[in-house]
């Protein structure tokens, strides 16, 4: 369980900032704008940026490329299937209308439905996730500008 600490952790504030982040929009109404949903972004860098320097300062010399790629991969889809998850409940029980609001264009030329709408939700973030930490790893990896690194060149 100590190897995944930081992903769940993390996960779960990264989910929490957009679950709290969601209703204080739908307590303006505007939760169907999808202009707002740039800001989920937002949470999700700054989590997961967070997140692999909590684990970098835990791994010390000892941190690996790969074991902090994974960290910041394992955290974002922590928080995207947790999102997911609340959003399915809010767009099917606390808020029924939710999707005919959303979708009003779909739903009139395609069979549009909560699956398709929670499998895009669930993409968005996977792919939101993936970007994300190949951007950060980019800053969180070791330089080969080194003595050390020279070695490893031709």
């Amino acid at each position: 369980m100590n190897k995944f600490s930081i992903p769940i952790k993390y996960g779960v504030a990264i989910a929490a900032g957009l679950i709290a982040y969601f209703l204080i929009l739908s307590l303006f109404g505007v939760q169907n704008n999808p202009v707002w949903s740039l800001f989920n972004g937002v949470i999700m860098a700054y989590g997961m940026f967070e997140s692999i320097k909590h684990y970098r300062l835990k791994k010390g010399n000892k941190f690996k490329y790969q074991k902090g790629f994974m960290a910041s991969l394992l955290t974002g889809f922590n928080a995207t299937i947790i999102f997911t998850v609340f959003f399915g409940f809010y767009a099917t029980e606390f808020n029924p209308d939710f999707i005919d609001e959303l979708l009003t264009m779909w739903k009139t030329d395609y069979s549009t439905n909560i699956g398709i709408v929670l499998f895009t939700v669930a993409v968005m973030g996977f792919a939101t996730s993936l970007v994300i930490t190949f951007a950060y790893m980019q800053f969180f990896k070791d330089s080969w500008n080194t003595v050390e690194g020279k070695k490893h060149t031709l």
